[in-house]
């Protein structure tokens, strides 16, 4: 491509990004108000210097999550050795390695007081463990100091290296989350050096080796799957035998990200609720401004047992429908 071309390419995206985000639906806008709690938690991630994804990835929950008192550790630090398309975490050649993490990720958990964590990181390719050691000694240290707390981990794919991953089981967390993000077709164009059926091998060989942990993912629309795809997505989650499923509106964090495709409304992210749990998913978690940990003690707390007849009720609208897409 011609430098010309390459520069009119660029402008030509600029402007659809600016129009995109003046006609985004009102049921993506978020009311940007900080709290006491808040300026609180900033203070303990600030003072412990730890990360969070909330940050890293400009979540749109952050304002609501932190005045409720939860958040997203990431650990591993804030630079990922990946450039996944939607990602708005900054890449490239990490500098750090902070064995004394966990202890400080352990110290803000209790000092928030918290009941669930969940606790994510950034690829770490550099590693040969891909930081599945640090991930275990940061479970361990938060078993210790807060019991009771309900751990979550959002771990990369360690390149395919189980030995990583039984590191991570063995510790035992209460849920092993790893995101499939897309449907196959887009997996390629819109993640870095992950792999579809990666993904589906991590998660049916977690849930094998640890039938008793629960296994989570997530896909992320908008980005141009069609409705027929991410059915075909939820099945292959439901034959790796993953109990959670998250589905959320892909928003292009800048203008070197992937356009947004398509805006799902509620009703079209109610009736995938319904085939999720049509299918058999513990808990289906699925809106517009859904992420992966977002109200994640909530998903667990649904998950236990048989899915509520309240939520199949709900989920069951007209799903035989679908959206068009």
């Amino acid at each position: 491509m011609t430098e010309s071309k390459l520069a009119e390419k660029q402008r030509r995206k600029a402007e659809l990004m600016k129009e995109q985000a003046r006609n985004r639906p009102d049921w993506l806008k978020i009311q940007l108000k900080t709290g006491p709690n808040f300026r609180e938690l900033k203070q303990i991630m600030r003072g412990g210097s730890l990360h969070t994804v909330c940050e890293e990835a400009h979540c749109p929950n952050i304002f609501e999550c932190w005045e409720q008192r939860t958040a997203t550790f990431m650990i591993l630090g804030d630079i990922c050795t990946r450039a996944c398309r939607f990602c708005a975490v900054t890449s490239g050649r990490p500098t750090e390695l902070d064995l004394a993490e966990p202890a400080r990720v352990a110290e803000a958990v209790e000092a928030m007081g918290l009941e669930h964590v969940v606790v994510t990181s950034v690829a770490r390719d550099d590693l040969a463990d891909g930081g599945a050691s640090i991930f275990a000694a940061t479970i361990r240290a938060i078993r210790e100091r807060v019991p009771n707390c309900g751990i979550e981990v959002l771990t990369p794919d360690f390149m395919g290296n189980w030995d990583a991953l039984q590191v991570v089981l063995d510790a035992s967390p209460d849920i092993l989350n790893h995101n499939i993000e897309t449907v196959r077709r887009l997996s390629d164009k819109v993640r870095s050096r992950a792999k579809y059926d990666r993904t589906l091998e991590f998660l049916r060989r977690a849930k094998e080796a640890r039938p008793d942990i629960r296994t989570k993912s997530s896909i992320m629309v908008g980005v141009g799957e069609t409705f027929v795809e991410i059915l075909e997505t939820m099945d292959d989650l439901r034959a790796a035998k993953v109990d959670i499923l998250t589905i959320g509106q892909y928003l292009q964090p800048t203008k070197k990200h992937l356009l947004v495709e398509k805006f799902y409304t509620p009703t079209e992210f109610l009736r995938l609720r319904g085939e999720g749990l049509k299918r058999g998913f513990a808990h289906v978690e699925s809106g517009p401004l859904v992420r992966s940990s977002y109200h994640a003690r909530e998903q667990v707390e649904r998950a236990d047992g048989v899915p509520l007849q309240s939520l199949r009720a709900e989920a069951g609208v007209r799903v035989s429908e679908g959206p068009s897409a």
